[in-house]
C-alpha cells in the first residue's frame, strides 16, 4: 500500500512512491493515491450566511458540488482553492471594486481554514502535500482566477503571495489589462506589456502561471516568456471538442515539452454544443434573484432561498433543457489528452462550483469513477499517482526552483 507520507524527490520535483498495485479494489487504490484538483470554485461559498464546508450539501438542499464529506467521500485531499472575481469595468472604481472582492474571498478561504484546523490546513510548498495528507487533514493550496483584482499595479501579486497564493491566470472570460482571453475579441494580440510584467514577476515569486481562460495566442507568449512551466489548471482538449476555451494538439505537446500538465476540466459548454436559449437564461437569472438574500437575513432564511433556488433550476432544467455532458464527454478529453502526451502530462481540475459536473460525475464524490476507468485502460499505479498529484507538484516544484524575489 502507498504511504502518503513517502516520497521520492528527484530534481527538485515530488512524486508518490508506488508499490506494486496487487489486488487492490479501484476503491481502494483511489484512497492511497495522493489526489489534487488544480481548480476548485468552493470558495464561492464560503462566505454565505449559515453555510458549512463540514455540512454535506448539494441535491435539493443547495446543489454545491464540494463540502468535507464528499471530499472524503471522493478521495479528494485537497487542491487549489480559487480566489475568483468577476471581471468588472477597467476603470479606477472597477479595479477597487475587484480588488476588495479579491481580498474579501482571501479572507473567506483564511477563515475556513482557521474554523476547521482539525479538516484543513494551507499548503505552499510540494512537500507540504503528503505530510498534510498523511495527518488526516485535506491540502488548501490557493490560487487566483482573473488577476483583474491586482489593477495597474502587478506588485499588489506579492502580498497575495504573502497570504498563500502559489498560482494565478491573469484573464478570465473577457478581455483585461493583461491580455486576451479565449472567449473575447482579440484586443492586444496575446499578453498586454502589463501581462508580461505579471508573468515576470509570478516567475520571480514562484507562483506558477496558468493558462486557463486565455488565448492562443497568449499561450504561445506565456510558453515562450515563462522561466518556468506554465499551467493549464482547467482546460481541454479541441481535438475533441472545437471550443477556443481548449487547447489544440499541438500546445498541448508544446506543453508537455515544457515539463508541465493539462488538468481537464468538466465545464457543460466546454465539451459538448449547447445552442443559446434566451428564456432560459432569463429564468435563470430570475431564479439567482429571488434567492438572492435580503441584507440582514438570517442563516435559516439563506437556506431556505438557496433550496428554492436548486427546486427552481429542476423546474428551468424540465422547460428549457440544453444538451449536457456524460462522464463519457470528460473522459474523451482525458483520454485524449493522456494519448497524446502521456500520464506524466495529465491531471483534472473539473471546476467544481463554477460550472463544471457532468452527467455521471455530478460533483467530487464521483472521482473514484476515473481511477477506475484509467485502471481499466492499463494505466499502473505509480502512473495514477502522477495524473493525481504528482504532475501538479512538480510544476509547483519548478516554479519555486525558478523563484528570485
Amino acid at each position: 500500500m502507498i504511504d502518503r507520507r513517502t516520497i521520492l524527490v528527484n530534481g527538485g520535483a515530488l512524486a508518490l512512491s508506488a508499490p506494486a498495485f496487487g489486488q487492490s479494489s479501484p476503491a481502494t487504490l483511489h484512497r492511497r493515491l495522493l489526489t489534487l484538483d488544480t481548480h476548485l470554485d468552493a470558495p464561492s461559498n464560503f462566505g454565505r450566511i449559515g453555510w458549512s464546508i463540514i455540512d454535506r450539501h448539494g441535491g435539493a438542499v443547495d446543489s454545491t458540488q464540494l463540502d468535507y464529506p464528499r471530499m472524503v467521500q471522493g478521495g479528494l485531499d485537497g487542491g487549489f482553492f480559487a480566489i475568483y472575481t468577476p471581471q468588472g469595468p477597467e476603470t479606477q472604481e472597477g479595479f477597487l471594486a475587484m480588488r476588495d472582492a479579491g481580498f474579501q474571498r482571501a479572507i473567506e478561504i483564511q477563515q475556513m481554514v482557521a474554523a476547521n484546523p482539525d479538516r484543513f490546513e494551507f499548503a505552499t510548498t510540494p512537500q507540504d502535500a503528503a505530510r498534510i495528507a498523511a495527518s488526516g487533514k485535506r491540502i488548501v493550496y490557493q490560487s487566483i482566477e482573473n488577476s483583474s483584482i491586482l489593477g495597474l499595479d502587478v506588485s499588489l501579486l506579492r502580498v497575495f503571495y504573502r497570504l498563500g497564493v502559489r498560482m494565478a491566470g491573469p484573464i478570465h472570460f473577457r478581455n483585461n489589462q493583461f491580455g486576451d482571453s479565449a472567449t473575447d475579441a482579440p484586443r492586444a494580440k496575446g499578453l498586454s506589456p502589463l501581462g508580461r510584467e505579471f508573468v515576470a514577476l509570478c516567475n520571480d515569486l514562484g507562483i506558477v502561471v496558468d493558462q486557463s481562460h486565455a488565448s492562443d495566442d497568449v499561450f504561445d507568449q506565456m510558453i515562450e516568456l515563462s522561466r518556468a512551466p506554465i499551467i493549464c489548471s482547467h482546460s481541454g482538449c479541441r481535438a475533441v471538442f472545437n471550443h477556443p476555451r481548449n487547447l489544440d494538439d499541438a500546445r498541448i505537446r508544446k506543453l508537455a515539452a515544457a515539463g508541465s500538465t493539462i488538468q481537464i476540466n468538466s465545464y457543460n459548454e466546454y465539451l459538448v454544443a449547447v445552442p443559446p436559449n434566451p428564456e432560459r437564461q432569463k429564468a435563470v437569472a430570475a431564479a439567482r434573484a429571488a434567492a438572492r438574500p435580503a441584507d440582514g437575513a438570517s442563516a435559516r432564511d439563506v437556506a431556505t432561498g438557496m433550496r428554492r433556488q436548486a427546486a427552481a433550476m429542476k423546474k428551468i432544467d424540465a422547460k428549457f433543457p440544453i444538451p449536457r455532458a456524460s462522464f463519457e464527454d470528460f473522459m474523451a478529453h482525458v483520454t485524449h489528452a493522456l494519448d497524446l502526451v502521456g500520464p506524466d502530462h495529465v491531471g483534472v481540475g473539473p471546476d467544481w462550483d463554477g460550472g463544471g459536473g457532468v452527467t455521471g460525475m455530478e460533483d467530487v464524490s464521483a472521482l473514484p469513477r476515473v481511477t477506475e476507468r484509467l485502471l481499466k485502460l492499463g494505466y499502473s499505479e505509480a502512473q495514477l499517482g502522477q495524473f493525481w498529484s504528482g504532475n501538479v507538484l512538480r510544476v509547483l516544484g519548478a516554479a519555486q526552483k525558478a523563484r528570485k524575489a
